[in-house]
């Protein structure tokens, strides 16, 4: 599945994979390798939501499309196309969608959690 776009230089969203995760929103693997990791979720409507949670990768979110409520640590904003957030590792973040959309996140390592 996603392992094959590992180290490949082209990634075409056509020849990828995507699951739907319990909360409703779509994961889709893009190009990776060991050290960086980029990452389509696909928010179809409102409401849906990532909980709170935590990791030790480092995270840069890019919207797409949509608007989002984002939390990192204590501080919440209202995001939407074109803005970014960074997350560092192991601080505790969480995203409410506002308006049905997409998120690019890159991640640094990768995440060998999602494979």
């Amino acid at each position: 599945m996603a392992k094959k776009n590992k180290g490949q230089r082209w990634v075409h969203v056509a020849d990828t994979d995507s699951i739907k995760l319990e909360n409703g929103v779509e994961r889709r693997i893009l190009a990776f390798d060991d050290n960086l990791m980029a990452v389509e979720f696909i928010w179809e409507k409102a409401g849906l939501s990532i909980p709170t949670h935590t990791h030790p990768h480092m995270q840069i979110l890019y919207i797409v499309e949509g608007a989002f409520e984002f939390t990192v640590g204590d501080d919440t904003k209202v995001i939407r196309a074109g803005d970014t957030v960074l997350v560092k590792g192991n601080e505790p973040h969480s995203a409410v969608c506002l308006e049905p959309g997409k998120a690019l996140d890159m991640f640094n390592p990768m995440r060998e959690d999602f494979l």
